[in-house]
């Protein structure tokens, strides 16, 4: 299934769409084709790559929310505690919320099973456990999506000079 790169009509980056989502905006008038990956659709259409929106969408600012999606995302995907990549993954509060932590981006952290259990209800420092890094909050919206889009779809060549 082919995957579409939309952009917003000042070329920022909005979604990744279907092939016939990006059809049914061109054909609708309300986008048109930028970059095509050269297959033919039904032999009467090119298969859209990047689309651009021809009227301006006003995005407005939302909080990146606060998912265990999104949370292994800022933490690459790897434990804070050992460092280690290519495990299950949890969601660990580093203050737990029994003892007054707070479920906010700041006191949430990707963690294997095996910390997540060793720390269990303690703080890191009472675990003798510490962090690889402190949890920040994402700040850029749009370059966290965008990160997070590319991660999720394979980034076509043709991609590359509207993303980066």
């Amino acid at each position: 299934m082919a995957k579409v790169l939309l952009l917003n009509v000042s070329y920022e980056p909005l979604n990744i769409c279907s092939w016939k989502r990006a059809i049914t905006l061109i054909l609708k008038g309300k986008a048109e084709q930028l970059e095509h990956n050269g297959r033919l659709i039904n032999n009467a259409f090119e298969c859209p790559s990047v689309i651009r929106l021809k009227h301006y969408v006003i995005v407005p600012y939302r909080e990146i929310p606060l998912t265990r999606k999104n949370v292994l995302h800022r933490d690459h995907y790897s434990c804070q505690y050992c460092g280690r990549i290519n495990l299950p993954l949890t969601v660990d509060h580093v203050i737990p919320r029994s003892r007054g932590g707070s479920h906010y981006w700041n006191n949430v952290v990707a963690a294997c099973l095996k910390c997540n259990n060793k720390k269990g209800n303690k703080t890191p420092s009472e675990a003798s456990m510490s962090l690889k890094r402190q949890p920040i909050i994402p700040s850029n919206r749009l370059e966290f999506e965008i990160t997070k889009l590319t991660k999720s779809a394979i980034v076509q060549d043709e991609w590359k000079k509207y993303l980066f």
